[in-house]
């Protein structure tokens, strides 16, 4: 699922209640996986709310809603404090360029792509980015998705993949799970 996917999402309990929906990702400390997300108020002149929603509290996030239990999900900001998430944050990677960790510029980000799990408690994972390729993929200006590894190197306006991520960019979604799967096989190398 690509996070532009989910701004305004609308958060509903399982009574059926309309409570809130989604407005930034926010990201783990480490940039690897969601910790929560930040709230607004449902109608037109509704603005963000000061709770926000922890990852842990999400009983499920479809295509249509997320869904929690009770708006007791919600927690004060601070519960997110220390993370990165939101638009012009240090966490914010939209813009950055992605590097091979041998200097080949690869395009630059326009989406992340996270792999959220079928089963409640598990981890939603960043598990790559879609950018916007480079003349090194030979497919300048066309929108590719690139699997990341476990860790990531980044600095600032730079994010470095290890130079074998080239082999594994795909075109779309539907195929992109195993190209994550396959790549991350591949850099721990033979068993």
């Amino acid at each position: 699922m690509r996070t532009s996917e989910l701004a305004k999402r609308p958060v509903v309990t399982y009574a059926g209640d309309d409570v809130a929906q989604l407005k930034d990702v926010v990201y783990a400390g480490d940039g690897g996986h969601v910790s929560g997300f930040t709230l607004a108020g449902r109608g037109l002149f509704a603005g963000p709310k000061h709770e926000v929603l922890p990852w842990s509290q999400v009983a499920a996030l479809g295509v249509d809603a997320v869904m929690v239990v009770s708006e007791a999900a919600f927690a004060d900001a601070s519960a997110l404090s220390g993370d990165a998430g939101g638009e012009g944050d240090p966490g914010d990677v939209l813009g950055s360029q992605v590097l091979t960790d041998a200097g080949t510029a690869l395009g630059t980000v326009v989406d992340v792509v996270l792999e959220v799990p079928t089963e409640p408690g598990g981890a939603c994972d960043v598990v790559g980015y879609e950018i916007e390729a480079s003349e090194a993929l030979g497919t300048k200006g066309t929108k590719l998705l690139i699997p990341l590894p476990d860790t990531l190197a980044a600095s600032g306006e730079h994010l470095v993949v290890p130079a074998s991520a080239r082999d594994f960019v795909a075109h779309d979604l539907a195929g992109f799970g195993a190209s994550v799967q396959d790549f991350r096989r591949h850099l721990e190398g033979p068993a």
